[in-house]
């Protein structure tokens, strides 16, 4: 994964400059992006923090970029920035997800605060599934009988009544049992309900 910053994509370089000058004197990274197809470009799942979007560009619309954005279930926070005449349309892209929209001339405290608002967001969506995706990891290393044992276990069941309804040894249920919490990093039936909470 990318380190966090925001990214900032308009056509207008004296917008650009400034909004990179705001963000330095903040200490919020950041890259600066002159198209949105430059900044698609520049994209891979694995970046992170948010996108500062102009509305209207040449080539590629600010509006057109957030949709492929969608389009490659990317979760960065887009903040718009846009003209006047732009907000019944930056108001249809708060219902489609877009995190904020500014209208220029804009307040460089509140977009600068906003910004960091967006990446702590990203941050904290990126770790909730990273914490999903190691589960889902954790449960595809079970095995098979493993898997049996865990559902008797939420159950709230004895070893010795797991061992009968599935004919084994008490010994064999012990053994798969603390197989199991090694994999899922558990020491308690509890936490392993916890873990597997939806």
């Amino acid at each position: 994964m990318s380190p966090p910053q925001a990214h900032l994509v308009d056509d207008d370089d004296a917008i650009r400059d400034a909004l990179a000058w705001l963000l330095t004197s903040r200490g919020i990274p950041h890259a600066a992006y002159d198209s949105a197809e430059s900044f698609l470009a520049a994209w891979t799942p694995g970046t992170s923090g948010c996108v500062v979007l102009d509305m209207r560009m040449s080539g590629m619309s600010g509006l057109d970029c957030f949709d492929q954005l969608k389009e490659r279930n990317s979760t960065l926070p887009v903040i718009f920035l846009t003209g006047h005449g732009d907000v019944p349309l930056a108001v249809a892209t708060l219902k489609k997800g877009a995190f904020d929209f500014f209208e220029k001339p804009l307040n460089d405290n509140d977009l600068a605060s906003r910004i960091v608002e967006a990446m702590e967001l990203d941050a904290r969506q990126r770790a909730a599934n990273a914490t999903v995706d190691s589960v889902k990891s954790r449960l595809s290393s079970l095995t098979t009988r493993e898997r049996q044992i865990m559902e008797q276990v939420l159950l709230g069941k004895f070893n010795k009544v797991i061992a009968d309804e599935l004919n084994i040894s008490m010994r064999t249920v012990e053994v798969h049992r603390a197989n199991l919490f090694d994999k899922m990093r558990v020491k308690t039936a509890v936490e392993l309900a916890n873990l597997l909470k939806p």
